[in-house]
């Protein structure tokens, strides 16, 4: 469905020591950094596409966190939603709403959701029954 989302920060540095061990939590390998652009990517393993990517922003304005905008990663398990939570937090992340069921989505929908450094609102959820 989707080729690409960027999400554009300030502080790259920073900004990738928050998403490398928070992305690794659900098995998303790195496919670059070029810290000169500054941007990075990541994927699933072995598919080329959809990349999930941070970076400065192309027009060179600073970077601003959008209100109702949030990116939503897909976790096998519900103990790979609390783990991803866990480490956002013990690496810049805030809390948005802990790891939990939500059975106003559906009946087995288990997600949290966070803020990385600069603002960005994420969400990381599993659909499955059990897990």
């Amino acid at each position: 469905m989707f080729s690409h989302v960027f999400v554009g920060v300030r502080d790259f540095e920073r900004a990738l020591a928050f998403y490398q061990p928070v992305l690794a939590v659900l098995g998303l390998t790195q496919r670059f950094v070029e810290r000169e652009r500054p941007w990075a990517g990541w994927q699933m393993p072995g598919q080329a596409r959809p990349l999930f990517l941070i970076g400065a922003p192309f027009d060179g304005a600073p970077a601003s966190a959008g209100n109702g905008q949030m990116a939503g990663f897909l976790a096998t398990t519900r103990a790979q939603v609390d783990a991803m939570h866990a480490a956002a937090l013990a690496h810049g992340g805030s809390d948005e709403g802990a790891p939990g069921l939500r059975p106003e989505y559906h009946a087995h929908y288990y997600g949290a959701y966070i803020r990385d450094p600069d603002g960005n609102k994420l969400c990381v959820a599993c659909h499955e029954a059990t897990g």
